[in-house]
Parts: C-alpha cells; sequence; structure tokens
C-alpha cells in the first residue's frame, strides 16, 4: 500500500488514506520507526489552519503516545517553522498536518527527519509497511511507558525572532509598502508582524482563517487578485504565501508576477557578490525556465536540475554541499537558514536586497529574462510507457529540432495524477503553443 508521494501523505479527509483510523496506525508506525533513533524519544506536531487539523492532529498524537514516544504540539505555524523547531529543540521527527495550496477539504501529513529534511525514502517505506501489516499493533508499552502531549506555547514567537535573525541587526526596512497575502494560512500572524516589527509598511489580506478559507481564491494560486491590490494600495510590493507557507510569490510594484526562477538568480548573484554562494551553483527542477540557466551561465554559475518536487532539490543540495536551490513555483530552500521551502524567509531576503540596493523588485526582475513557456497535461490511460512509443519520441525530436538552442522541450508523466504533461519554451508564445498542441496531439492519440 503507498501512502507517501513526493510531498507526504496527502488526500481528501475521511477518504483514504485520511481516515482517523490510517492516521492512528501512521502515528503507530512513525513512533515505533522513530523510537530510539536519537534518545529523545520525542516528536513535534504543527498544523496549517484547516479544520480537519484538530481530528488528525488527535489520531496521530494518540497513536504516537501510545507507542511510548512524546509529542510536542505546536499549533498553527508553518511548515518551515516545524522543520526548523524540530532541529533546535532536538526532536526526533517533526509532523506537519498540511496539504499545502489544496482547497480546505484535503489535508495531509509530511514528515521531518531530526534534521529538518524530508524523511528519507527508506523510513517511509518501512512506515507504510507496517501500516498495511498488524505488527504495529504487538508490544506496545503500558503503564507509564506510554507517552505524553504538551503544548508549546511560544512555538510561532520563537519561530519569527528565527526568521528575524536572518537579516543584519542593523536591518531596516522603512518606507517599503508591501501587500501580505496569507491565504489565511500557517503564515497569517508570521509574515506580516516580521516585515511590520522591521519598518515596513504592511497591508495584510486573507489573514483572518476560519478553518475552511484556506486557500480559497486567495494566496500564491492568485498571484492576479494580489497584483490589483499591489497597485490599489501603491505598494512597492505584493508577497503570496500558499496555506503551509513553504513557498512565496512576488508581485512588483506594477503588478507583474515574480516567481522562482527570478527569486533565485537574484538570490545567487547577491550570494555570488558576498562571497557565499557553495559551488557557484544553484539547484532547481526540469521546470526551471531556460532564462534562469542563461542569466547564471552569463555570470560564471551552474544551475542543476531535478526531479520535480523540493524533496529532490534538498536531497541534491545535501548531497553535493549547496547552498541555494528551489522551485519555479516559490519554494525557496537556503540552506545557510533554513532546510527547507521558508515563505517568511524569502520573502525577507528578497525585501532585504530591494532595501539594500535601492532597487525595486521590477528592477531586480528584469535582469533575468523569463522565456515564454507553455505548459498542456493530456489524461491518459497509462501514464507507462509513453517514452518507449516511436510515434511519440518522432514528435518530440521534430520539435526539438525546430527550436534548436532557442527553446527547450520537456515531456514527463504525472508524479499524483493520470497525466502525460508537455512542457514547451521558446521566444514566439504562439509558436510554442503550437507546437505543444502538436505533441499532445500524438500523445492522446496513442495512449490517451
Amino acid at each position: 500500500m503507498r501512502l507517501f508521494g513526493t510531498d507526504g501523505i496527502r488526500g481528501r479527509v475521511n477518504a483514504h488514506p485520511m481516515t482517523p483510523e490510517t492516521i492512528l496506525k501512521v502515528g503507530l508506525a512513525a513512533a515505533r520507526v522513530l523510537k530510539n533513533e536519537h534518545g529523545r524519544n520525542m516528536v513535534l506536531i504543527g498544523k496549517d489552519t484547516r479544520q480537519s487539523g484538530y481530528m488528525i492532529e488527535s489520531a496521530l498524537t494518540s497513536g504516537i503516545c501510545s507507542m511510548g514516544m512524546d509529542v510536542t504540539l505546536l499549533g498553527p505555524v508553518p511548515t518551515p517553522g516545524v522543520a526548523y523547531l524540530t532541529r533546535v529543540l532536538r526532536a526526533d521527527a517533526g509532523f506537519v498536518i498540511s496539504a499545502s495550496h489544496n482547497p480546505f477539504d484535503d489535508n495531509g501529513i509530511k514528515i521531518f527527519s531530526h534534521e529538518g529534511l524530508k524523511l528519507p525514502d527508506e523510513m517511509e517505506r518501512r512506515i507504510e509497511e507496517m501500516v498495511a501489516g498488524q505488527g504495529v499493533f504487538r508490544r506496545r508499552p503500558g503503564g507509564d511507558e506510554i507517552g505524553k502531549a504538551h503544548r508549546l506555547d511560544d512555538a510561532l514567537g520563537r519561530y519569527i525572532e528565527f526568521v528575524k535573525s536572518t537579516v543584519p541587526g542593523d536591518m531596516m526596512l522603512d518606507g517599503i509598502k508591501v501587500v501580505v497575502d496569507c491565504a489565511n494560512g500557517a503564515a497569517y500572524k508570521v509574515t506580516p508582524q516580521v516585515l511590520e516589527e522591521l519598518g515596513a509598511e504592511v497591508m495584510t489580506v486573507h489573514d483572518k482563517p476560519d478553518g475552511t478559507n484556506i486557500n480559497r481564491d486567495c494566496g500564491s494560486l492568485h498571484v492576479d487578485k494580489l497584483a490589483q491590490l499591489v497597485k490599489e494600495f501603491g505598494a512597492d510590493v505584493g508577497i503570496a504565501h500558499d496555506g503551509d507557507a513553504d513557498r512565496t510569490l512576488f508581485c512588483d510594484e506594477k503588478g507583474a508576477m515574480v516567481d522562482g526562477d527570478h527569486m533565485m538568480g537574484m538570490l545567487a548573484v547577491q550570494m555570488q557578490e558576498a562571497g557565499t554562494l557553495k559551488g557557484g551553483t544553484v539547484v532547481s527542477t526540469v521546470m526551471s525556465n531556460i532564462g534562469l540557466e542563461r542569466f547564471l551561465g552569463a555570470r560564471g554559475l551552474k544551475l542543476i536540475r531535478t526531479r520535480v518536487g523540493d524533496r529532490y532539490v534538498t536531497a541534491r543540495m545535501v548531497r553535493d554541499g549547496y547552498n541555494l536551490g528551489g522551485e519555479q513555483s516559490g519554494h525557496i530552500v537556503m540552506f545557510d537558514y533554513n532546510t527547507t521551502g521558508d515563505g517568511p524567509i524569502t520573502a525577507l531576503q528578497v525585501l532585504a536586497l530591494m532595501a539594500s540596493t535601492g532597487r525595486k523588485l521590477s528592477e531586480l526582475a528584469a535582469d533575468i529574462e523569463i522565456f515564454p513557456q507553455v505548459l498542456q497535461n493530456v489524461v491518459v490511460e497509462q501514464k507507462t510507457g509513453w517514452n518507449s512509443d516511436p510515434d511519440i519520441s518522432a514528435a518530440i525530436k521534430d520539435v526539438e529540432h525546430t527550436l534548436g538552442k532557442g527553446g527547450r522541450v520537456l515531456v514527463r508523466a504525472s508524479g499524483t495524477e493520470s497525466l502525460i504533461r508537455v512542457m514547451i519554451e521558446g521566444q514566439d508564445d504562439a509558436q510554442i503553443k503550437k507546437l505543444a498542441s502538436g505533441i499532445s496531439k500524438v500523445i492522446k492519440q496513442k495512449i490517451g
């Protein structure tokens, strides 16, 4: 039984696997795998603002305590806050109850290791095997060996102070006007408070979570609405988080979107000039724009691509010792500060760059020429074997020949849905749409 995807366990609440019964088993199995790994026998549990978080938190806590581990409940806190607190409190693991940018009636569970990194595949596999079997229900402790649960009342305050500590002590954001869209999610207090305490003038929207409005027509999936607010408010910048605040997208003062590729480019140059960019390299995924690659290459820097998913980005960064990576979608990982995508830190670092250089966000982003990109999804009956079909391969090669060095083609199977995704970048928007439709048509004819 497969539970874990590229970003933990996720699904519709009260449907498998997000039922109390299965989550209880996940808690039992995870505690058995983690118990005595590092000597604390203590895990953290944080969550976003979904109504179902209470149910999942209770079931998960019961399973973990039943196996003899203690639980520290953090309450609503951004995913990167859980990663940070797991490290500094020296917990055996950190659990995050969140479905990220999904609607409120979805939820999920992510698990960080004691190092604040996504749990290794091998440990996830062991948890899955125990949940599928019955062995996890045997040999449970009794009496005073059963675990305890308590709440850490100042979890959010600790994380806020940590975020502020990532810029110099004399750094202030005086004179910068910011609109922050909190997506009615986990950062609804964090980012506004951080920026206000550093002197920015902040207008906050979608900061009143009610358990059901997380990500609803707001946040990083609806940056167009943020753009309008930025222009109406006369702001210098707009900031949009997703529900668990591990990603950030921006709007500049003109309302134009500034995505993860822009952020990685501008932060890489800053770090290069400071002598802190390890290996002269940025790690991103196959989805990052060819424009970022050319921008970095022109400055003697390198872009390394991984599979889609921030866990693959961080794994490559750990393996080769790099300290800057991320995704086009706004997950930005700066290992000098945190071990996962951190929306509030990303927001602060970009604003600090604006303050230190005196440049507008539109000027910083303009340095990176982003090529037009089109993405088409083809529904298929079976998403394996497509890359061995001669007609599909021929269609892709024809487009690669047409684009030459002026573009890029990426065809891949979705990791979560029965889809083949066709992505093309090039210099002419109309041309790449036509080319993508051509490949999609062949895929649909062959395996759709």
